[in-house]
């Protein structure tokens, strides 16, 4: 321990009465959580949540001051656990990151041993935050939908919110696993961008929020991965093939929605909700190992933008704004 820096650098978001401050500081080690292990952070990334936590109303950070950033790459360079070693190349998602315990957008962070996930062999540090909690979220849904038995004989797959993070990389994981994907967007500009990396069609916002007297209309999706919520819910329940099922994984669209019963009854449709923050840590890791293997998205490390600490107010607020095009990743380490 004494060979690491007494201050190094992070970007810190601190609430005061009427506003908050945030931006690059001076953080001292001695202040970060207590934990088993010691990273040196390479890579980070923009998500949805990391924009909430640097908002006043964001509603999301539970400490203040904060380092936000729910996921994190990099080399351990302190361990009191046998079994991830000085020099381990790891990362970490999820659990209190970035929301009730200092996140990744700082050069040094300590964990728990018990968060912590081997960096999976294909991967690069910044190849797993280009996918980070968007991504893992994504393979999350696609492995509870094919555990239901969803291939692609079944029929062919709705993704919404596809120009955010999570939907774009549902169609990057989905289109190489041989599924007809059809991905859906308020942002007919990405639409060729989406066509590029394996979706079969493109539906518009509009098609899949408007209203509708029929509780059922004809079965036309094998499954879906909804990262919308809100007004998309109630089509993709009233459009799933008998026995289908949707993956909810996001609700910046609203928490929201109406709908009946039917098509849980004479369907047999399931809604399958999406906690990536407390998966356990064995089934995390094993995901993530299928991250850098089967599940590998399409594509990885394109239509991402590479940013540093002092760039990162923009992408927050970009990112709240509906304005993601593609990734953000985040360069903390040399």
């Amino acid at each position: 321990m004494s060979t690491l820096p007494a201050s190094f650098r992070a970007y810190v978001v601190e609430r005061l009465e009427d506003r908050v401050e945030r931006g690059v500081r001076q953080w001292l080690l001695d202040d970060l959580p207590p934990g088993e292990i010691v990273v040196r952070v390479g890579w980070s990334d923009v998500n949805y949540k990391d924009g909430l936590a640097a908002r006043f109303d964001g509603k999301v950070a539970r400490i203040s001051p904060i380092i936000p950033g729910i996921d994190l790459a990099g080399e351990v360079v302190a361990s009191e656990d046998p079994s991830i070693p000085v020099g381990s190349k790891v990362l970490a998602n999820g659990y209190d990151l970035g929301v009730s315990r200092h996140g990744g957008f700082s050069e040094y962070q300590r964990l728990p041993a018990g968060w912590v996930v081997p960096l999976p062999d294909g991967l690069t540090a910044r190849e797993a935050m280009a996918i980070g909690t968007a991504g893992f979220t994504a393979a999350m849904g696609i492995a509870a939908l094919e555990s239901r038995g969803l291939d692609p004989s079944a029929g062919p797959v709705l993704v919404t919110g596809a120009s955010g993070g999570v939907g774009w990389l549902a169609v990057a994981i989905l289109a190489p696993r041989g599924y007809e994907v059809w991905a859906v967007t308020g942002k007919p500009d990405l639409a060729g961008r989406l066509t590029a990396l394996g979706a079969a069609g493109i539906l518009t916002r509009e098609e899949v929020t408007a209203g509708s007297v029929r509780p059922l209309e004809s079965g036309r999706w094998a499954g879906a991965i909804d990262a919308v919520g809100g007004p998309t819910v109630p089509y993709i329940l009233r459009t799933l093939m008998t026995g289908a099922g949707v993956a909810l994984c996001g609700n910046a669209g609203g928490a929201e929605f109406g709908t009946t019963v039917l098509p849980f009854i004479l369907r047999g449709v399931a809604a399958l909700g999406m906690d990536s923050v407390t998966v356990p840590i064995g089934e995390r890791r094993a995901l993530w190992a299928r991250l850098g293997g089967d599940l590998r998205p399409r594509s990885l490390g394109e239509d991402v933008t590479e940013i540093t600490l002092e760039g990162l107010d923009p992408a927050l607020d970009g990112i709240v704004a509906g304005q993601a095009r593609g990734r953000w990743v985040v360069r903390i380490g040399g």
